[in-house]
Order: C-alpha cells, then sequence, then structure tokens
C-alpha cells in the first residue's frame, strides 16, 4: 500500500502544480484515473452488452432445464466458453477502484507527505471547507461534503438503471438495492475519512455519469441485443417461476411442502418404474380409472400414479392397494420431476407436453408417452396445433380422432408418426355401465338440463333468459348447471339471474359438481359447445339442443386437414341447433324433439356406436396395449442387455 500511495502522491503533486489549489487537484486527479481507466471501462462496457445479448439464450436454457440447476450450470458455462465471455469481468474495475480508494486515503491522511513545491500555508479549503481535515473531528462544517456525496450516488444510480446496459435488464429490487448500497457506501465515506476522499468520490461518480453516455454513444447496445427476444424470454421464465408460486404461504412454503419433497425423493429411489400416470387434479382419474383396474388384476405391474392435487382421492386408494404408488407433486416441481422422468411408459392426458413448461425426459430418449384423451371430441378443432404432436402413442375413441390425427401426421411430413391405437372411451363405459344398473322411471315432468360451456360468449352471456323464459310454465323441470369456471370467474353474475327465477318452481340452479346424477337423470339437455354433449348422448340416447353461440376454436388452423370437426356435424346428428337470435323460441324445439324421442333414441345409438370403438371393453384394450408394449420393451432390453 505504501508502494501505491507513494505513486499515488506523485499524480497528485503533478494534479497540484496545474492547479495550485488541492480540491481541484483531487478533481484533476480524478479526471485522470478515469482517463487511465478508459480502456477497461470499454471493455466493461463490451462484456456487460455481450452478457445481456447472450440473455435470451440463457432465459432458453433455464426454461428448457427448469429446476435443474448442476443442468442449467452446465450449459450456461458451455454458452459462455463458446461465446468467449467471463462472468468475473465487472469485479475488475471495482477492485481497481477499491485498491485506488485506499491508497488515496492514505495519501489525503498526510498530503503535505506527497505535496512537494507547496508553500505554507498550504491551501486546503476547497469552497469553503478544508480537505486536510477529517470530517469526523470537524463535522460542524464538513456535514456537506457526505450529503454531497450520497446525492451523487443516487444521481448515478438512477442514471444506470436506465441506461446501463446490463443494470437497465435487472429486476427493480435488484436495482433499488444497488442504489441504497451505493448511497449508504458514499455517505459513509463523507462521514468517516477525510474529506479529499469525500470529494475523489463525489467526482468519480459525477465523472461515471458522464463516461456511461459517451460509451453508450460509441457502442450502442441496441447494435447488438436482441431486445425482442430478451422480452420473450424473460416472459416465458417468469411464467414458468410463476407456477404454483399462488399456492404457497407466507415463507415460501405451503402445508404440503414437506409431502411433496418426500414424495419427490421417494419416485426417484423407485427402479426400473415400468408404468407412471401422472394426474393434474382429482377429477382426472376417472380418465384412467378402466385401464388401471384392468392392469391391476390382469398383470403384476406396480402402478406409479403423479398427481398435482395433495387432496387427491388416490392417495386413499394407494392405503388399500400395495400396487398403487400414490406421490403429490405440485407445478413447481413437477417440471425437473419430467426431465428426469425414468420409466417405460408414461400415461397422460396433458396436451402439448415439450411446447411448454413440461418436457419429455431428457434422461431417457426411449419413454413411450401414451396421451389419453379426456373427451370425444375434435382434438383438431378444440386443442392447440401440435398439441399432442410430441406424444408416441394416441388412444382415439373413435374413426374421427384418428383420421384426424392420421390426417395431421401426413402434413407434417418429415415428423415421425404417432402409433395411433383403436381404443375407445373408459369413461363413457362407465358411465353407460352405471346408467344401465340404475332405473330411470319416466318423468311426470321431462327434466331439462341447462349446461354451457366455458368460453366467451356463451349461452349464460347471450341468451340464458330468453331460454328460461321460453320454457318456464310449460309443465318442466329446468335445472341450470353453470361451468364450474363460471361460477368461480362469475358469480355476482350467477347470483343476479338466479335471484331472478328465485321461487319459480320450474327453474332451480345446480352449483354443486361433485355428482353427475341430474346429468344423466335429464330427459333433454341445452347446451352450446359444451364436450359433455356426447358423454349425455351415448350414454342416455337422449337428443341434445345446441345453441349456435361463436364456436369454440383452440386451432385456429384446424382446417388445413380436410376432415369436418365432429363437434360441427353431429349437432343436427344427435339434436338440433338453433340461432342464438331464436333462443326466445326454443320450445317450439323442445316439443318437436320430446315428439320424435324414440326416432332419436334409434339414432343416437347407430351414430354412438359409429364413432366410438370397443364400447363396453375399452379398459380391457387399453391395458393389453400397455402390457405388450412393456414385453416388448423388456424383451428389447434383455437383447441389448446379452450384447453388451
Amino acid at each position: 500500500m505504501s508502494i501505491l500511495s507513494d505513486f499515488l502522491g506523485l499524480i497528485l503533486n503533478f494534479c497540484y502544480d496545474i492547479v495550485h489549489v488541492y480540491g481541484w487537484a483531487i478533481v484533476l486527479f480524478t479526471f485522470f484515473s478515469k482517463l487511465v481507466m478508459a480502456p477497461l471501462s470499454v471493455w466493461i462496457q463490451k462484456n456487460e452488452i455481450k452478457l445481456v445479448e447472450l440473455q435470451p439464450q440463457l432465459n432458453e436454457v433455464k426454461i428448457n432445464y427448469y429446476g435443474l440447476r448442476d443442468r442449467i450450470d452446465e450449459e450456461v458455462t458451455a454458452i459462455y466458453k463458446r461465446e468467449k465471455y467471463s462472468p468475473f469481468a465487472n469485479i475488475i474495475p471495482l477492485t481497481i477502484q477499491i485498491v485506488l480508494l485506499l491508497g488515496l486515503v492514505a495519501v489525503v491522511r498526510n498530503p503535505l507527505a506527497y505535496l512537494k513545491n507547496v508553500e505554507l500555508p498550504f491551501d486546503s479549503v476547497f469552497f469553503g471547507i478544508d480537505l486536510s481535515r477529517i470530517p469526523i473531528e470537524a463535522r460542524s462544517y464538513n456535514l456537506l461534503i457526505p450529503i454531497i456525496a450520497g446525492c451523487s450516488a443516487f444521481l448515478l444510480s438512477i442514471c444506470q438503471n436506465k441506461s446501463n446496459v446490463l443494470q437497465a435488464e435487472q429486476s427493480k429490487l435488484a436495482q433499488y438495492s444497488t442504489m441504497i448500497l451505493s448511497i449508504a457506501i458514499s455517505l459513509f465515506l463523507g462521514f468517516y475519512v477525510p474529506a479529499g476522499v469525500g470529494l475523489y468520490w463525489i467526482f468519480s461518480n459525477i465523472f461515471a455519469v458522464i463516461q456511461l453516455y459517451v460509451l453508450n454513444a460509441l457502442y450502442d447496445p441496441a447494435k447488438y441485443v436482441d431486445y425482442e427476444a430478451l422480452e420473450k424470454t424473460r416472459k416465458e421464465l417468469g411464467e414458468l417461476e410463476a407456477i404454483g408460486r399462488s399456492k404457497k404461504g407466507i415463507f415460501g412454503t405451503n402445508a404440503y411442502t414437506s409431502k411433496e419433497k418426500a414424495d419427490y425423493k421417494r419416485f426417484f429411489k423407485v427402479v426400473n418404474k415400468h408404468i407412471v400416470f401422472y394426474s393434474e387434479s382429482n377429477g382426472f382419474y376417472k380418465y384412467f380409472a378402466g385401464i388401471i383396474e384392468y392392469l391391476l388384476e390382469n398383470s403384476k405391474l406396480t402402478i406409479h400414479y403423479i398427481t398435482s392435487d395433495p387432496e387427491d382421492s388416490i392417495f386413499k386408494k394407494a392405503q388399500n392397494n400395495t400396487r398403487i404408488r400414490a406421490y403429490y407433486i405440485g407445478e413447481g416441481r413437477l417440471i425437473s420431476l419430467m426431465m428426469k422422468m425414468d420409466a417405460d411408459i408414461v400415461v397422460m392426458t396433458m396436451p402439448d407436453i415439450q411446447n411448454f413448461h413440461i418436457k419429455r425426459s431428457y434422461v431417457r430418449k426411449d419413454i413411450e408417452y401414451i396421451y389419453i384423451p379426456h373427451d370425444m371430441n375434435s382434438h383438431n378443432l378444440l386443442m392447440r396445433t401440435g398439441s399432442t404432436d410430441h406424444y408416441d402413442t394416441i388412444f382415439c375413441t373413435g374413426p374421427h380422432q384418428w383420421e384426424e390425427c392420421e390426417k395431421t401426421d401426413i402434413l407434417n411430413f418429415g415428423e415421425p408418426k404417432r402409433k395411433l391405437i383403436k381404443w375407445g372411451y373408459t369413461l363413457l363405459d362407465d358411465m353407460k355401465r352405471d346408467y344401465a344398473g340404475s332405473v330411470h322411471d319416466k318423468h311426470e315432468r321431462k327434466i331439462i338440463l341447462i349446461a354451457p360451456s366455458w368460453q366467451r360468449d356463451n349461452i349464460f352471456t347471450l341468451c340464458i333468459e330468453d331460454i328460461l323464459n321460453s320454457l318456464k310454465g310449460k309443465g318442466f323441470r329446468i335445472i341450470v348447471r353453470p361451468h364450474p369456471q363460471q361460477v368461480k370467474h362469475e358469480p355476482e353474475r350467477l347470483e343476479a339471474i338466479a335471484d331472478m327465477y328465485k321461487g319459480d318452481g320450474d327453474i332451480e340452479f345446480e352449483m354443486d359438481f361433485s355428482s353427475t346424477g341430474t346429468v344423466f337423470e335429464a330427459d333433454m339437455m341445452i347446451t352450446d359447445w359444451s364436450g359433455v354433449a356426447l358423454e349425455y348422448a351415448y350414454t342416455t340416447y337422449h337428443p341434445v339442443i345446441f345453441i349456435d353461440t361463436p364456436m369454440k376454436v383452440m386451432n385456429p388452423d384446424y382446417q388445413k386437414i380436410d376432415t369436418v370437426p365432429i363437434n360441427i356435424w353431429i349437432r343436427q346428428e344427435i339434436g338440433k341447433s338453433l340461432k342464438v337470435e331464436k333462443a326466445g323460441n326454443i320450445y317450439e324445439t323442445v316439443n318437436y324433439l320430446f315428439e320424435h324421442d324414440e326416432d332419436y333414441t334409434a339414432r343416437i345409438k347407430d351414430i354412438s356406436e359409429k364413432y366410438t370403438y370397443n364400447i363396453g371393453c375399452s379398459a380391457k384394450v387399453g391395458g393389453e396395449y400397455i402390457k405388450e408394449s412393456l414385453k416388448e420393451k423388456i424383451r428389447i432390453k434383455g437383447i441389448e442387455l446379452k450384447a453388451v
């Protein structure tokens, strides 16, 4: 430090010889120090631009391997190495500045030891402040130094938060944290070091502001950084990090955190997992039920069942059957679990695997991912483009889904074709079995169920009052069963409508969705584009009235294949369509369908058998396919092991 202080003393003496005022000598010294470090500052500017330029790639890595810290570190290091970027470069100027500051403190504490050509008395007064004095001993007039130092730090922080290529991309929290730290350091320096050091710090901040805008003019970040890609990846990463956050408690945990951690570890302790089912919530077990029950009865397989619902009924089933292993994994931790998945077969009802945050395993490339539909509708119309493209096998409910998948694969020429299985629909089989096993007496008052879908401009939005006013007082029992999401998002509107018909003996609103009893007891259904219409008609053989609200379309490219979606053409086959503006005259259509009920019963029965595979035995078809597929995988593994 003595060598450094001697060197700095020489520079300070040179500056003093030029201006002959100690205060201005420090200002000039500060300016020279910035000039000396200018090449380093240019290098730092380029390095910071490089980091922001790489940020979209770094965000992509965090998105693709979210939750896998080791893999993220490996990928980030590889990017840094490929792009020749050093994340430690920005430490260098900070280190140099700290060293300079320490050396300067030694010089300013005893300036006369370094200034050679000084005529006494020594002129150390700068704008009325004696810069040779230590502020702690003369605070009465030196309070100005820390105040100005804090203001200069505040100015620099504001400019950096707005215009520094790297700092401008930081979060508001990080920016304000840096600002507070910078101001605190400046106040500290102003109070507890010689006033000359405070002056150096003040002008160092001022020159840094000027330097910031000069460097931005010479090396404009906008010429190097793709801000559109940066914003896009930042948004995707933010959405990913927000998954499950709303369910957390005060300290970032919830009541089920311990269970989730334990289940996560328990899942990966099991080796040689043959089959894994994933359920988004408790209500999805019904789509797997038939297949799982068949496998339990007709094989020795252990069923590994992951759910994102901590209250899922599968945990009770697992207590009663040791061959069911149930695991609770929340949406956030599910991301990393799926990427580390190690099993022969994974069965899911979740579309868009690989397209969004849930990815295929990167640990094993030979996992067979099977998609189980949770409805009998047109997937080409009601699912996003490419939503099942990354599944290996698709279980199809009927020829309409098979045809759509086959034509989509042809359209996606060059992509591996998915294996299509003529499966059926186990939920429909369960419904038909339960329906056949119960008594259905003819109702003295015909029951009409109104069950709209959840979408913009549905029945509730456009014409619910017209329908109810047309049907009330006509001798019907009318049950209004709004979509659960409608109840959740528009409770005030539903309550207002229910209040309008309160006391009307013909109309009742059903808000309890735990039972489907009233759905299948109804003699007729009125809906718009709800997927439950097919399940209702195929189970009861009763007709449906479809209100022609704006069509629900999830895939705007659905017309690229020449198959008319079943949801469009079947409306006139299993019932009648009615324009929204004709909803006030719906009684006429209801009356017509009841008069021709037997004709529709025969027609719906024929259509359901034609457009549903393996009615009554879909569980066996699905279970046998899984068993045979696993046998083949085990056989191939045996051959590979022998070869090794």
